[in-house]
């Protein structure tokens, strides 16, 4: 818990130093109350006394009521101001983790617990600074300076006050006891209830074309109910402390006065009103200890759940990448648009075999080079390897002769363009999603080249179609628009980049045979230049490309052009027949 506030900044720890302060001098005012209160009792009490000296004594209290009142006010502005920054600061380190995270760290969380440590665990945190700077510096400061006030008073009223406070403490030891290890039970379920509810808006199509809202209702239900129980199993404990803190409350005054009567009984004539006096001040004063331990309480109350949010958002900011970022940044232009794979294999973690065995081939500039295996072969992961989403097992990926694992991310990022299987959108409109980025070739949005990177990518009849063409709102996720249209838009995304090597992941999956043949042979002409690999399941998408390598459970099972691993690769042979007829393949 402590570790987290190590990201304060000075200026919050200067907020919190005048809040601690302020309180300092808001429980110096409440506690001057019971003296003033003291004196009115002796002023009515004792003759020859006017009304102007009681007035007066009460005017000092109504001042110090007052004072105490604007002290509180400032600590609170102080407490939001600390919490409000805190919490900010901590959801831009999050954020900026996670984007560092590679997809093993990604995973290892799951995206659910992410979501949910950037927002509700800051959120415990956020409510635990501002409630504490408030009640937990005032809370200790009152009860030892409530009890230096009564100490000496009488030991009978004494003895009866630390009863009060022994019997307190084991209610909220006993409370705390059972109702911490939930906490993080709690904030596990919310997780969970999390992803029920992600998983459940980001397949409602799937949901309501197969007729499953009943098991997803059940899913989501099991969910809810879980953490519901779990939630009221804390309050159910946690609600016996106010009923405990108000039985000891007014206990003790009760307790006081019941102590009083029988000292005031055996005091002499002239004693009974100083007896009398005391007695007021100390219930009072009595008071106030009790109230610091309600105060206390109350913060004891929210620890456990920040303590577990805590733990929780520090095991990210705590994370180290796998993923180290080189310090190359810039490579020789001779070399531009080479990838090179020596020797590589790959495993993913925690995993028994490898994906990839092996792997050696060399892309040079302007070539296409191509991918194509059965489904699980490792074409996806072979790309991933370039990008740095996760890194070689074994041997080396090299990208202008250097291996990626020297570069800086956004130096290596800036020599690629990226199309994954699934096309992502984002919310904005067609021309901030195709310049999407920083982009070091085309650093504006500028119109002609996004119109551009769209004819290329087969896109312009669509988006001119559409009511605002470029200027057009794309829904989040891209809902708004077709499965065809986002990969036309993810790949005018990777185009417009102008980058040295253009990666296609399965790309082309969503287009009709003639788009797919069109958008190629555009590609192969406008980007003669860059160095293209393609993965992809269809032999008509890759037949022209300059180099096929074929992967079999991992490992390559052949590679040269269409008509060469026709001969000589069985593998090939059986993909392509399983496409296309003798009579097409004799022709191709």
């Amino acid at each position: 818990m402590v570790k987290i506030f190590r990201n304060l900044r000075k200026r919050e720890i200067g907020l919190i130093l005048l809040s601690v302060i302020f309180v300092a001098v808001s429980v110096w005012l409440d506690l001057k109350l019971p003296d003033y209160m003291s004196e009115v009792t002796m002023l009515v009490k004792t003759e020859g006394n006017t009304m102007s000296d009681v007035l007066k004594a009460g005017g000092k209290m109504l001042l110090c009521a007052f004072g105490s009142l604007v002290a509180a006010i400032i600590v609170g502005f102080f407490a939001a101001q600390v919490a409000a920054g805190f919490s900010s600061r901590l959801r831009s380190r999050m954020f900026s983790k996670v984007g560092n995270f590679s997809m093993e760290e990604i995973n290892g969380f799951s995206t659910a617990s992410l979501i949910t440590r950037s927002t509700n665990d800051i959120t415990q945190i956020q409510n635990f600074v501002a409630m504490g700077l408030q009640v937990m510096v005032k809370a200790p400061i009152m009860a030892v300076w409530a009890v230096c006030k009564i100490l000496g008073k009488s030991w009978q009223w004494t003895a009866a006050t630390g009863g009060a406070v022994v019997f307190l403490m084991a209610v909220i030891a006993t409370v705390l006891i059972f109702a911490y290890p939930k906490f993080k039970k709690v904030q596990t379920l919310t997780d969970n209830l999390n992803r029920v509810t992600r998983e459940n808006l980001t397949g409602i199509r799937v949901v309501r074309a197969y007729n499953a809202e009943e098991y997803q209702e059940k899913k989501f239900s099991k969910a809810n109910d879980e953490l519901t129980a779990t939630n009221i199993f804390v309050f159910r404990f946690m609600s016996v402390m106010m009923p405990s803190m108000n039985i000891v409350m007014n206990g003790i005054s009760l307790v006081i006065y019941w102590i009083g009567a029988f000292l005031i009984n055996k005091a002499q004539a002239m004693d009974k009103i100083t007896v009398f006096s005391d007695m007021v001040v100390f219930s009072s004063y009595a008071v106030q200890v009790i109230m610091s331990f309600v105060m206390l309480a109350m913060i004891f109350i929210m620890m456990p759940r920040a303590a577990v949010s805590a733990k929780r958002i520090n095991e990210v900011l705590d994370t180290v990448p796998n993923i180290r970022e080189g310090s190359l940044s810039e490579t020789k232009p001779e070399n531009a648009g080479t990838v090179e794979f020596r020797n590589v294999s790959f495993r993913y973690p925690d995993a028994a075999d490898n994906v990839l065995e092996n792997i050696s081939f060399t892309a040079k500039k302007g070539e296409t080079v191509a991918f194509i295996g059965s489904t699980g072969s490792g074409k996806s992961t072979l790309v991933n390897l370039i990008p740095r989403f996760y890194d070689a097992t074994e041997g080396e990926v090299l990208v202008d002769g250097v291996n990626v694992r020297e570069y800086k991310s956004e130096a290596l990022n800036n020599k690629l363009g990226f199309v994954p299987q699934k096309a992502v959108m984002f919310s904005g409109t067609v021309s901030s999603n195709v310049s999407y980025g920083k982009n070091p070739n085309n650093p504006g949005n500028i119109p002609d080249e996004v119109k551009n990177a769209v004819e290329i990518a087969q896109g312009t009849e669509f988006v001119e179609k559409m009511p605002d063409t470029y200027n057009s709102q794309i829904a989040q996720g891209g809902t708004n628009i077709s499965g065809g249209q986002k990969q036309r838009l993810a790949i005018a995304r990777a185009v417009y980049r102008k980058p040295e090597i253009l990666i296609f992941d399965d790309s082309f999956s969503a287009l009709d045979y003639k788009t797919d043949r069109i958008l190629r042979s555009t590609l192969k002409k406008e980007t003669s230049d860059t160095t293209t690999l393609i993965v992809a399941q269809r032999i008509g998408t890759i037949k022209d490309a300059d180099k096929i390598i074929v992967l079999d459970e991992g490992r390559m099972a052949g590679m040269g052009t269409h008509r060469e691993l026709l001969k000589n690769c069985e593998v090939y042979r059986q993909i392509a027949l399983s496409q296309l007829s003798k009579e097409e393949l004799e022709n191709a």
